[in-house]
């Protein structure tokens, strides 16, 4: 009976199912009132819902440099980044908190422009860059995108960190905290249109929109691009805005299967109906402008699937 028994138990091992293994997807973002992190939650939801026995999960990050830095060392799936980070990521610039070049990380697409929006509040008299001369400003969190960002166009404006009158290295909602507590007089943000951040300050205090004019674009150089915050993006905002703005990708992991990448791509771009519901800034991710201006290759996962859509660099 011992043995029959030891027989039927094996042969329903043998034909028993075998439960399909979840793919862990662990999505890098950035701070959770940035544009970042609400993208990331739409993307997971995209992938719950498009790719079967996935698991994703968001994690909050102070952004570009740390995310590429994950993705290098294999602790994430997918990430966002500025180009400009990336960039330097690849080129293992050390000023920018890269101890080597970034051999594992691999676009998976380009997505919306982070805009570069300078905001005073009315009552610090900061109407220009000029102005910003022995002013109270946040820069973002150190090393991040955003403070790379701080550093290109204030040194374009010829403007040094040893100008300004004090320097603090702090996320968006914390800026805009001190901001409205008249502890900072303004903040640099490079993130997407409308970010929720710069509203809840534009809400509370009146404040100024300051211009980052075309001359000092054009010194910086690519990847950076003169663009315009519209009016009325924020409460108090009544004219067009000259600022710069800077391409963000998406990027994954070298060693990650073409399959799995595919997939993830392939949900992603399908569903950007999805991301702009998340979020306006997403509204401008275009699938045809996908795979202009990465400075690291595609991963061929990611590639497959733009090729069928007829999209090349």
């Amino acid at each position: 009976m011992f043995r029959l028994a030891s027989i039927a138990l094996s042969a329903a091992i043998v034909v028993a199912p075998v439960a399909a293994k979840a793919e862990f997807v662990n999505i890098l973002t950035g701070g959770t009132s940035g544009v970042y992190y609400p993208l990331g939650v739409a993307i997971s939801k995209v992938l719950t819902e498009k790719v079967k026995d996935t698991r994703p999960s968001v994690q909050a990050t102070k952004a570009s440099v740390e995310n590429l830095v994950l993705i290098q060392g294999g602790k994430g799936e997918i990430a966002f980044t500025l180009a400009d980070s990336l960039a330097d990521g690849a080129a293992g610039k050390e000023e920018a908190g890269f101890k080597a070049p970034l051999t594992k990380v691999r676009a998976l697409g380009g997505i919306y422009p982070n805009y570069i929006q300078i905001v005073a509040s009315k009552d610090s008299g900061i109407k220009t860059l000029a102005d910003l001369k022995g002013k109270r400003l946040s820069v973002g969190a150190p090393k991040s995108g955003t403070e790379l960002n701080a550093r290109a166009i204030l040194n374009a404006a010829g403007i040094k960190y040893e100008d300004l009158g004090k320097v603090e290295y702090l996320p968006f909602a914390e800026s805009v905290e001190l901001m409205k507590n008249r502890q900072l007089d303004a903040t640099l943000q490079s993130a997407g249109l409308g970010v929720a951040s710069i509203k809840d300050l534009a809400n509370s205090v009146p404040i100024t929109v300051v211009e980052v004019p075309a001359a000092v674009i054009e010194k910086v150089g690519a990847p950076y691009l003169a663009t315009t915050i519209p009016a009325k993006t924020y409460e108090g905002q009544t004219a067009d805005v000259a600022t710069a703005a800077v391409p963000n990708f998406l990027v994954t992991r070298a060693d990650l299967s073409d399959e799995a990448v595919y997939a993830m791509t392939k949900a992603i771009y399908d569903n950007l109906g999805e991301l702009a519901a998340a979020h306006a800034a997403a509204k401008s991710i275009k699938v045809e402008n996908a795979m202009k201006g990465s400075p690291v290759p595609f991963h061929p996962g990611a590639a497959k699937y733009f090729k069928e859509k007829g999209v090349t660099n």
